[in-house]
């Protein structure tokens, strides 16, 4: 039921419904349980602030503090809101309270005209309370002027400051005040509180609604409220989320769902049709981009298995929905497409195409591979492994696109399949057959030559590249084959000795060789230093300047003058020149 004041004139929920103690104050428990043992202790400093975000608390508790303080009838810290001065305090009248806009008396004068009233003993009450409002606003001056009341104030003066950005308060003045920073108020916290407010109005309301307008308050109770507010005079007796999603412009959360399924599933078409439709039904578009990147959000909790932070853009009840698509999407590609989405955003602040900006975000979210599979197949690589299985949702989504084609190879060819693998895993891996007919050849230190040439040939292409950048290779012994890196090439040797490439090279030796051949890699730190560390270069020759008349019969150079209008301003000899 709405109520009205003295005057016939609605008020608000926000003013109606604004907390009278320290418990009413939702969210903010530690500040409450501070202020009230402090006046209980009687251990009340003479000047506090209060920081945080815009309507979470920090006026009201500074008003409830003014009262604990002034009302005769106090008990453990909280006032009784019954006798004239917790009236008067509430409504903003008092005379011993006095409530000051930072914003709009910032100036030198008002601080001036302040410390002259600030010796002015109370009227009616024990304490006289200055509540300065967006203290920030205040100037440099006014700030130096109000230091040194600030720091010997007047006996029964006490100061509030309230602020969003404690940053831009002087040290000077943070080092005078007990600070309070009020936090944003939990999503549960506002959902209550919205609902007991709505029981207070007789108003019908679907749970789901009022998560909805909590969720958009962005944790500020004012603004929750406010929104509701707009609501109960939009929706009549009895509301359900969609006059909330009317109401705020924005998508329902299974709109949303299926938007992200088609930006998963590489749809591009679907993607804008989905987009075109939101944005006919009303939708606004800066709202729906918020819901985006929101739902991105949601999608990194799911795939971080963050299972008790609340989602932000849909219900709980779809969190198993989100979990879903962030196991099929991935973490890599979820960070990849709220990059794109979190540019896009920025960009179409300052532009008249922003739905084209969307657009063309959408259409780069859908060409995005994979990036959990090609970070899998890296490391497929890097261990020597086989390539990984691919995802089959994206393989389906690949053969839909335009222009695509899925190709699939025989499985009758045993021997081409294994040639394909080896290509696909950079050919490293070997074929059953690749080493049946490799004839033995003489494993003695006067044929090492000829041996390593054999088994360079024999080696899969990328283990031989490396291998044959060896300083030094030679035979020991009965069966010891040894092969040296200087330090130019030590990431050929750090490669030739992990286990995989040793069993590769170690293989094909046993064959040649027939019989076991004991391998060893090692540095060669014989090489001189300039080798090891790459640093000899070829000096070049300086090309020798000819004179600019020397293309006067030269009929090419004559006709590209004709042509673009130059004119030669040096000419120097080729290198094969110089050197004839």
């Amino acid at each position: 039921m709405a109520t009205h004041g003295s005057s016939g004139h609605y008020t608000v929920l926000a003013r109606r419904f604004r907390p009278q103690t320290f418990d009413e104050v939702v969210g903010q428990e530690h500040v409450g349980r501070a202020i009230r043992n402090a006046i209980v202790g009687d251990r009340v400093a003479h000047a506090y602030l209060f920081t945080g975000a815009r309507g979470v608390g920090k006026t009201s508790t500074a008003r409830i503090f003014a009262k604990a303080l002034n009302c005769p009838h106090v008990a453990d810290g909280v006032p009784c809101n019954e006798c004239d001065v917790c009236r008067s305090i509430a409504a903003g009248t008092d005379v011993d309270v006095l409530e000051i806009d930072g914003a709009s008396n910032r100036g030198i004068d008002d601080i001036r005209a302040l410390r002259a009233n600030v010796n002015v003993r109370s009227m009616r009450s024990r304490f006289k309370v200055y509540i300065i409002d967006e203290v920030h606003m205040l100037t440099r001056e006014a700030f130096n002027a109000l230091l040194k009341t600030l720091e010997e104030p007047p006996p029964g003066v006490k100061f509030v400051f309230c602020t969003t950005e404690p940053n831009k308060v002087p040290d000077t003045i943070l080092s005078r005040c007990q600070r309070f920073d009020f936090g944003m108020i939990g999503l549960a916290s506002v959902t209550e509180r919205l609902q007991s407010i709505a029981e207070a109005e007789g108003v019908s309301i679907e749970r789901e609604a009022v998560e909805l307008v909590a969720r958009r308050g962005g944790g500020s109770m004012r603004d929750a409220q406010s929104l509701f507010d707009q609501l109960l005079a939009f929706g009549g007796e009895q509301i359900g989320c969609e006059d909330v999603h009317r109401l705020l412009g924005t998508a329902p959360d299974e709109r949303l769902v299926e938007l992200h399924q088609s930006l998963i599933d590489c749809d591009q078409a679907q993607a804008l049709t989905l987009a075109e439709e939101a944005l006919a039904s009303g939708v606004q578009l800066g709202s729906l981009t918020d819901q985006m990147l929101d739902y991105f959000r949601d999608l990194l909790i799911s795939a971080v298995d963050a299972d008790s932070v609340p989602l932000s853009s849909v219900a709980e009840r779809l969190r198993t929905t989100l979990k879903s698509q962030a196991d099929d999407w991935g973490i890599e590609t979820i960070s990849a497409a709220m990059q794109i989405l979190v540019e896009t955003k920025g960009r179409m602040a300052r532009v008249n195409y922003a739905r084209a900006l969307l657009d063309l975000a959408l259409v780069r979210i859908c060409l995005l591979e994979r990036l959990d599979s090609l970070s899998q197949l890296v490391q497929a690589v890097q261990e020597g492994g086989g390539q990984p299985k691919p995802n089959p949702r994206e393989t389906v989504a690949r053969s839909q696109r335009p222009g695509s084609t899925l190709r699939t190879q025989p499985a009758t060819d045993g021997k081409k399949n294994d040639t394909d693998a080896a290509l696909a895993t950079g050919g490293e891996k070997e074929t059953e057959s690749s080493h049946e007919s490799l004839e033995t050849i003489e494993f003695e230190p006067d044929n090492s030559d000829a041996f390593v040439a054999q088994l360079l040939m024999n080696l899969p292409d990328m283990t031989a590249s490396h291998l044959k950048n060896a300083s030094r290779s030679a035979i020991f012994g009965p069966n010891r084959l040894e092969f040296s890196f200087t330090r130019r090439y030590s990431f050929c040797k750090n490669y030739c000795e992990r286990p995989e490439a040793i069993r590769r090279i170690q293989a094909v030796a046993n064959q040649l060789a027939g019989r076991s051949v004991e391998l060893v890699i090692d540095s060669d730190d014989s090489a001189p230093e300039e080798e090891a560390s790459g640093a000899t270069t070829t000096k070049q020759p300086v090309p020798k300047r000819l004179s600019t008349r020397t293309t006067d019969a030269d009929p090419f150079v004559q006709h590209v003058l004709s042509v673009f209008g130059g004119s030669v301003v040096d000419v120097r000899a080729t290198p094969s020149d110089t050197a004839h």
